[in-house]
Order: structure tokens, then sequence, then C-alpha cells
């Protein structure tokens, strides 16, 4: 018995960002192998356990469409924060008039996706900690429809929705084939310490 999973993923719109772009914002052609993961994470994680993506599968054709989206133009400071937790009583807020700014995004349209992955567990695994338990807890939640956070594409305004694909489902064409789309940033934090 494998104990991969295989999740069909799905929105109206995504934007997986490109960090060589600096000012606007501008998607990859397709989900990035750390938005998947965290796709998944946001249905089933634990210390215990690390999602490897083994295959992301296109299934609508790529197409972008502009829009505008108000951010604002700066954070609310920690130091501030802690003031008024050691009992400063003037005002703490961040005032989005103020601070907005328009910005111009390149975003994906119309995404459908589906990510193959599979677990291993880590040095935080304890004698509880089974292939077999995490296997069956991340099926029951994705037949649920349970997730811990809103699972998004890229932003959280891009929210995503997300339904198992049983092992005997058919797996639906692909219009793209192979595609060679380049090079892609995957970010994993921690590398040496959480996957040692």
């Amino acid at each position: 018995m494998g104990y991969g999973i295989k999740i069909r993923v799905r929105g109206e719109y995504a934007l997986f960002t490109r960090p060589e772009m600096k000012v606007e914002r501008v998607s990859y052609d397709i989900i990035t192998p750390s938005a998947a993961r965290g796709i998944i994470e946001a249905v089933y994680w634990k210390p215990a356990i690390r999602w490897v993506i083994d295959k992301i599968h296109v299934l609508n054709g790529i197409e972008f469409t502009n829009i505008r989206r108000n951010e604002v133009s700066e954070k609310a400071s920690e130091s501030e924060a802690r003031r008024r937790m050691n009992g400063a009583t003037d005002p703490f807020y961040l005032s989005a008039t103020d601070a907005r700014q328009q910005r111009a995004a390149l975003v994906l349209k119309n995404v459908d996706y589906i990510i193959e992955a599979h677990f291993k567990l880590t040095d935080k695994a304890g004698a509880e900690d089974t292939v077999e338990k995490h296997y069956n807890i991340i099926l029951r939640r994705l037949r649920k429809g349970q997730h811990f956070h809103a699972p998004c594409l890229g932003t959280r305004e891009f929210g995503a929705k997300v339904e198992l694909i049983e092992d005997d489902a058919p797996m639906p064409p692909s219009p793209l084939g192979n595609l060679e789309l380049g090079w892609m940033l995957d970010i994993i934090k921690n590398r040496d310490k959480m996957y040692a």
C-alpha cells in the first residue's frame, strides 16, 4: 500500500509571485512546489511529518489577467506593540486609508491542478507516530473537507477548493503535455534542521 495522496486544487484566481519582480506582482505560469506544499499543510500539518511534492499536473490552459490590488505600505512595528503590552495607553493602529497603495498584479485565471505528494517522518516523530496513522488522518480530513486554515492559491484572497482524488479515479488529461517552464524558486525553511 502506497502512502502518497492525489488532490485536485481549483480556484478562480491565483498569484504565485515571482521574486525577481520588485514592485508589481507577477505570477509564475503554474503553482510552485512550495505553494503546493502549503496547500497540503493547510489541510494537515504536524512537526512529525514533512510533505514532499512528487508531481503537479496542470488541467487548464495557462491564462493570465491583470488586476489592481490595494496594499498597505507599512507594517505595525513590534516595538510599538511591546510598548502597548507594557502599559502604554496611546492608540495603536495602522491606518489603511493613509498607508494604502494601489498596485497592479498579473495573476493566473481559472486554475486547476492535480498535486501528487507523499510524506516522510521527521526526527520529531515520536513512538506513537506511524506512517499509517498520519496517512489515515490526511485521508479522513480530505474526505470531510477539513482544514486547519483556509487553503489559498498564493495569497489569502484567492481561496482554493481542495478535494481528494481516490486511487481508482481516472486522471484527467492535461492540455499542455510536457511543457518546459524554466526555473522556479522552491523555498524550504530550515532545511538542515527539519530534514536531517
